[in-house]
């Protein structure tokens, strides 16, 4: 059986009511691990208790911070591994919240790993961290070896947060794995706004009968990860003793437009529009153009390949939120 080192390993995430969080908790249940949940539950950054409505019984769920230290170093003794995932995501928040941004992803990450250095040396960690740190990109696809020029008070301390990861591997040991996870969409991500990520947004207005909004041309690309190819990734990573210091990509083998994108998610529920609108002032001074990554080391080392098709991510999580919308929003879905 894949996966089969997880019976019986305890395994903690942060985030873990969030979008990733919660999917990855389910399949860790499936496997057989021991599983603790630990989310502030901050309204702005996706926790949803409903997330984990298939396992609620069969997981451990602690509402607290990253950011309280005390917390963080009882709940991280005796844990096998830590997917460190939570953090602050959205790039417009990042730009007016400095300071909040600079404490949940860098500092608290700072703290998470002294905890691990000072009262759990043995524990893999891996932490999910961001594309974003790229910036705009030098050439394409995007490897590890690119520049990383962040281009918001999010990348650069997401970028710090990787750098932390990193160090306290190579000074003190610890077993530390960090993915650069791109756009991950499915079902459990927010669609209450765009804070995490734009397809929610427009998986919402699609389903409200309203048009999806379009910043600027449409011909942007975007690679995009369904939530379950991510969610092996990082079962795979904190799996491999060779990934441990390392850095990987994700990505996909086919990145497509925005409008393309839209075109589909219309293709899958008829009678949707979409608009083509200008960029916000305060989104286009962070826009990065043209992302797609290479992924081709996480492919060598790990045998890590993206799965779903675009089409198919895409209908997953179309049906998932028209069964289960009043979970996500407080508006009704339009007939």
């Amino acid at each position: 059986m894949p996966h089969e080192g997880f019976r019986g390993s305890r395994a903690l995430i942060t985030g873990g009511l969030g979008f990733i969080g919660s999917t990855l908790a389910i399949r860790l249940v499936e496997l057989g691990a021991r599983v603790t949940l630990v989310d502030s539950m901050i309204p702005e950054y996706g926790g949803n208790l409903w997330n984990i409505e298939p396992v609620r019984d069969q997981v451990r769920v602690n509402i607290a911070d990253v950011r309280d230290e005390h917390a963080m170093k009882y709940l991280l003794r005796q844990q096998d591994v830590l997917f460190n995932l939570a953090g602050q995501t959205s790039h417009l928040d990042s730009m007016e919240q400095p300071q909040a941004d600079l404490e949940i992803n860098a500092r608290a990450q700072l703290s998470i790993l002294e905890a691990c250095r000072h009262y759990n040396r043995d524990i893999k960690v891996v932490f999910a961290g961001t594309r974003q740190i790229y910036g705009k990109p030098a050439y394409l696809p995007v490897d590890e070896a690119h520049p990383l020029q962040p281009v918001d008070v999010n990348g650069i301390n997401k970028l710090a947060g990787e750098l932390y990861h990193l160090l306290y591997h190579q000074v003190h040991g610890i077993q530390t794995t960090v993915l650069r996870l791109t756009n991950t969409y499915g079902p459990r991500m927010r669609v209450v706004d765009d804070r995490q990520t734009f397809l929610g947004i427009w998986i919402r207005r699609l389903l409200e009968g309203r048009p999806i909004l379009i910043y600027g041309s449409g011909t942007q690309l975007r690679d995009f990860n369904y939530v379950d190819d991510v969610v092996e990734a990082l079962l795979l990573a904190a799996e491999s003793k060779e990934a441990n210091g390392q850095v990987f990509n994700l990505g996909h083998d086919h990145p497509v437009s925005l409008r393309e994108t839209a075109e589909q998610l219309i293709a899958l529920h008829p009678g949707g529009t979409c608009e083509l609108v200008p960029f916000p002032a305060a989104r286009k001074v962070i826009d990065i153009g043209d992302y797609y990554g290479d992924f081709g080391k996480i492919r060598r080392q790990l045998g890590w390949t993206p799965r779903t098709s675009l089409r198919d991510g895409l209908r997953h999580t179309l049906e998932f939120y028209e069964r289960h919308a009043a979970h996500y929003w407080p508006i009704a879905v339009a007939a």
